[in-house]
């Protein structure tokens, strides 16, 4: 019998909705039995009603957040060998590769010689094959560790897109090589050029030129020699160019395309620029630590800063800071590197900090910035220049303290600033931190929503606006042809 005093269209509305739940648990639960997901049923049901409802029963919910899919787990090995695999527990070879009608991006990749990508980590060809066989971890050369790493991107890449074809690896579907060039919203050039200028970019014994700057070369006489190329003057070619000196000598040849870069401190604004460019976070050199972090009464540095203090252009600012800060009780402002175990101690130093300083170098970004994220310590960017990733669909002043070098400066404004920064507020940005840290590990295969994700989905956002370039160059192409007579 019907409560007296409800209305009848509110008991529909607590019928259907009771209804709606023990459905979901329990078909949850039959799938389960079937798969080989490790999540409960509650978990799964969890996840369901949070997506499904949120926006409904919050109606302050941003519609640009992005939400930390269930799926994702943070991984801190460094190497493309998954921890904890090998166990036999769960079968993935049945897994099919993704369908191109369902990913969001089709990708066509040229089969460049293994000397621009896999042959520069030391593979060499088998069998005529360009690439190493994704589906063996064995045949994956790993890529060097220390501040190498950090402008890894390529790689990681060209992994995903070449895994995308091979049955029996788990990812998302995002994206999908296509063997057809004609039928890919873009075109990607798979040069690890960052590696390339690592370790190349100095002329060795007898040679003339740098290996370097010989694959530059012929890289832009290929491009310019393909009909890829010259069908669209490569506006849709994408190219990874992460390291802020990487493809010096043919940026300017190969300006058209879409760079994925880490910012724009050293390209004129008419060879790269955040309209036509992709900006992709640095792969982080600490390892990530647990989502059970200290929280704010356990970090007792209130800033820290470690690393290169006197820097030329913009970092001057950084020897300003020292001079200033040095001298505080809880803030540590030292030189630092990599040697003696550096990376080590300053993954110690940043999980020990309520707040952590991006200042300005060299260039505008550092790999410094990533590496507070993942040590879920509040990034204080000290950057007027500084371009971030996914800024379009991730509001960094959730999780970040933002200030300008005029005022950051200033004798005491900066630690009066932090230090006016109570728990209750520091304690929302790092909650917020570790939502988003995913959206910033580089992973094979990937993840839903981790970095390679997040730039797939970027160059997919891109394509629009490429496909308005070259519709818009051919207005005029069509009568111009008739007007001569073809």
């Amino acid at each position: 019998m019907m409560e007296k005093g409800v209305p009848p269209s509110r008991f529909l509305f607590y019928l259907v909705t009771v209804s709606l739940f023990l459905f979901i648990f329990f078909s949850s639960a039959f799938l389960l039995q079937f798969t080989a997901s490790p999540f409960t049923p509650g978990e799964v049901l969890k996840h369901i009603l949070i997506n499904t409802t949120s926006h409904y029963l919050r109606p302050d919910a941003s519609r640009d957040r992005i939400e930390t899919p269930l799926s994702l787990q943070t991984y801190e090995s460094l190497s493309v060998e998954r921890e904890g695999e090998g166990n036999g527990d769960s079968d993935t070879s049945e897994v099919p590769v993704c369908d191109p009608n369902r990913a969001k991006l089709q990708v066509f990749m040229y089969d460049l010689p293994p000397e621009f990508h896999f042959g520069l980590l030391g593979w060499r060809r088998k069998s005529n094959r360009t690439w190493p066989s994704v589906d063996n971890p064995g045949d994956i050369p790993p890529y060097p560790g220390g501040l190498n790493l950090q402008h890894s991107i390529e790689y990681w890449l060209t992994l995903d897109l070449l895994s995308s074809t091979t049955p029996g690896i788990m990812r998302p579907c995002t994206v999908v090589r296509v063997k057809n060039s004609t039928e890919a919203d873009v075109i990607f050039v798979p040069f690890f050029s960052s590696l390339s200028y690592n370790r190349y970019s100095k002329v060795q014994g007898k040679e003339k030129v740098s290996v370097d700057k010989m694959l530059q070369g012929k890289l832009v006489e290929f491009l310019r020699g393909r009909d890829e190329w010259r069908r669209t003057r490569g506006k849709d070619h994408v190219i990874v160019a992460h390291h802020p000196n990487s493809l010096l000598d043919a940026r300017k040849k190969l300006g058209s395309a879409t760079f994925v870069l880490a910012d724009f401190g050293r390209y004129p604004k008419e060879i790269a620029n955040i309209e036509k460019d992709i900006i992709a976070p640095y792969k982080h050199v600490v390892r990530t630590i647990s989502s059970r972090s200290a929280s704010f009464e356990k970090r007792p540095i209130l800033a820290y800063f470690q690393g290169a203090i006197y820097r030329k252009d913009g970092g001057v600012i950084r020897q300003e800071l020292y001079y200033l800060l040095k001298d505080e009780k809880d803030v540590h402002f030292a030189f630092g590197s990599v040697k003696g175990n550096g990376v080590h101690k300053a993954g110690q130093g940043m999980a020990s900090s309520k707040f952590c300083l991006n200042i300005a170098g060299d260039t505008p970004s550092s790999n410094r910035l990533f590496d507070a994220i993942v040590n879920h310590c509040v990034p204080v960017i000290i950057s007027d220049e500084i371009e971030l990733p996914f800024e379009d669909v991730l509001d960094y002043s959730e999780f970040c303290v933002f200030v300008r070098a005029a005022d950051a400066v200033k004798r005491g404004f900066l630690v009066k600033l932090l230090r006016g920064i109570g728990k209750d507020k520091w304690t929302r940005m790092w909650t917020r931190l570790k939502q988003i840290v995913q959206h910033f590990e580089y992973q094979y295969p990937s993840k839903p929503g981790d970095a390679v994700d997040m730039i797939w989905e970027a160059i997919h956002r891109k394509t629009s606006s490429m496909r308005n370039k070259l519709h818009r160059n051919k207005r005029y192409r069509r009568s111009e042809l008739f007007a001569k007579g073809n």
